[in-house]
């Protein structure tokens, strides 16, 4: 797999890239604008005398796992072979079975034609943010539309009444007693955490931000007991912060075998 730093305003956000063309004009200038814009690419490129589109997925996978991007750019047709035609299909269930809630944007070359209809059926049958763009799209479009996949925060997001993210300049601030302050304890991956937690509440009320989503901000080789312990950090901080402290089902609650979602404090909404 080959890496790209990033240079530009996505934030060094990985956009893993599961292509057998990644190397042909069209996606060197797709690339080329990822990488202007900010993005890592992280790019699948298997190894071996003779590469097929099943060691493009195992790749992938194996990709998905280490690197925890935050999309995939994918295509949907893997070489010449009639059974390679929809390949990338394969690879997308595989990718939403390990992480339903991974956006996924395919390349497709059957944006029009017969093979449309097969193409969009296979993605609309899981239940993932997925969405397909012409091979020929501009680059440009490509970053456009990923940026709209993956989803930012607003520039500010406003948790209950007591505590507010400032996602432009990286700060959390707490208004208590009239008085705001900045809560200076939560930054670098606690913020970035909260940040995923406040952008899926500010979506939809009560969604579940998945495990997957968040360890990508943990270290060590027990993320999950890394996660637990920076979400404890964040509402100890918080909670100093407004004078109370939270319990196990207050601000960030985990849900069982599936991630954590945010909630205004009690009496606070």
């Amino acid at each position: 797999m080959r890496q790209q730093q990033p240079s530009g305003s996505g934030r060094g956000q990985k956009i893993l890239v599961v292509d057998d063309e990644s190397s042909s004009d069209l996606m060197r200038s797709v690339l080329r604008r990822l990488e202007a814009e900010g993005f890592r690419t992280v790019v699948v490129q298997p190894k071996g005398p003779r590469v097929d589109g099943r060691q493009y997925e195992t790749e992938a996978l194996f990709a998905l796992s280490d690197e925890r991007p935050s999309a995939v750019l994918l295509d949907v047709r893997f070489g010449e072979y009639d059974e390679d035609r929809f390949m990338g299909l394969d690879i997308l269930k595989k990718i939403v079975e390990r992480d339903p809630s991974m956006p996924v944007l395919m390349f497709t070359q059957y944006a029009q034609g017969p093979y449309r209809d097969t193409a969009v059926a296979a993605s609309l049958s899981v239940n993932a943010p997925v969405d397909f763009i012409d091979k020929l799209a501009s680059p440009d479009e490509v970053v456009l539309r990923l940026r709209r996949l993956i989803g930012t925060a607003p520039e500010n997001v406003s948790i209950g009444r007591l505590f507010e993210l400032d996602a432009a300049n990286g700060g959390v601030y707490c208004t208590a007693s009239g008085e705001r302050v900045h809560v200076r304890e939560i930054q670098g991956m606690k913020f970035e955490i909260l940040k995923e937690l406040a952008t899926a509440y500010f979506r939809s009320e009560g969604e579940v931000v998945p495990f997957s989503r968040l360890e990508r901000f943990s270290e060590g080789e027990d993320s999950r007991a890394s996660l637990r312990v920076r979400i404890r950090e964040i509402k100890v901080a918080l909670g100093k912060a407004a004078g109370r402290e939270f319990g196990a089902d207050e601000l960030i609650i985990n849900i069982r075998n599936r991630g954590y979602r945010l909630s205004p404090p009690r009496g606070q909404a």
